[in-house]
């Protein structure tokens, strides 16, 4: 174990506002994510939706701070996990710093040999974990690199994940004085359903997760829907906005919203549920509206973390 380490795999966000074009432009012109146009124009096109949407995202962010949290919270998941592990751990991002061809060749400086390359998205997409891992391959073909590469795609359907979230939503319930009136929303990052339809396991793995959930809460109403959509794309439905207006309609006055593909807080947890969300509730009618917390760095998310990376190493 001395030369094995663990990379943590994140989509990562911009960490100052100047950082928000260029990471909204690797995002723009992943074709992994998204498809614009011909492969050749998709750079000119990036960079013309970009220069539009910066301004209003910049806006956003400066509501939250200013920056994204997900590169200080991706590394006190990192830290603890290594002193769970006693090994070290590193991070990282795929569309900003520390970019994952940055910390594979810190990586190789420090005479790591083996790597447990571990996606902190828990439901596997092309779009996220894929894309990460594909990254992850091309920066290594770079390097020549001969480190052994033992990879985790997804934990849906861990135990200990579902054992995280059902504590994350029972702390939730807990601080409703009236719980049996309380419906749980589950909302997810949207996708494209041009995805789904060609196979990407997503929306399996989504439902999976608050199948396995709910079985803890079996009394509790419970919907799902997805967040975070953009363009003009057929995308899955129903959006977290149509279904907030739907339960606004049959009465419901007390709502607790469960973020799902998000095992940190972020710009969706922190300004799109938060803030936009929360506005569009309570004037819908929703009074009692809120979130679950985040995963973040809670002692049951990693212990999950954990057992993934030594269940990994003891299968390899």
């Amino acid at each position: 174990m001395n030369r094995t380490a663990v990379l943590l795999l994140q989509m990562g966000g911009p960490d100052s506002p100047d950082a928000i074009r260029p990471f909204l432009l690797n995002l723009f012109t992943d074709r992994e994510i998204i498809k614009i146009g011909p492969a050749w124009l998709q750079p000119l096109i990036a960079r013309i939706i970009v220069s539009r949407r910066t301004p209003k995202v910049t806006e956003k962010y400066g509501e939250i701070g200013g920056k994204s949290p997900i590169r200080e919270l991706t590394q006190k998941q990192a830290d603890a996990l290594s002193e769970k592990l006693g090994i070290p751990c590193y991070v990282g991002m795929r569309y900003w710093k520390p970019f994952t061809g940055d910390t594979l060749k810190q990586i190789r400086k420090d005479g790591i040999r083996r790597v447990v390359a571990l996606s902190l998205y828990p439901h596997y997409s092309r779009a996220t974990s894929g894309s990460s891992f594909n990254d992850l391959t091309r920066c290594l073909a770079d390097f020549e690199s001969d480190l052994e590469v033992i990879r985790i795609k997804q934990f849906y359907n861990h135990p200990l994940y579902i054992d995280a979230l059902a504590e994350k939503i029972a702390k939730g319930l807990a601080g409703f004085s009236d719980q049996p009136s309380v419906h749980l929303l589950f909302s997810a990052h949207s996708l494209p359903q041009s995805f789904i339809d060609e196979g990407d396991p997503y929306l399996e793995h989504i439902r999976e997760t608050v199948r396995l959930v709910m079985e803890r809460f079996c009394n509790v109403r419970h919907h799902l829907a997805f967040q975070s959509r953009a363009g003009p794309v057929k995308w899955l439905e129903p959006s977290t906005e149509e279904k907030l207006h739907e339960l606004a309609s049959i009465g419901c006055k007390q709502l607790l919203v469960v973020p799902l593909s998000f095992v940190s807080d972020h710009i969706e947890t922190l300004h799109e549920i938060d803030i936009e969300y929360a506005a569009e509730a309570h004037k819908s009618g929703i009074s009692d509206f809120r979130r679950i917390e985040s995963l973040n760095s809670s002692p049951a998310f990693i212990h999950c973390l954990e057992e993934l990376v030594l269940s990994a190493l003891q299968s390899s």
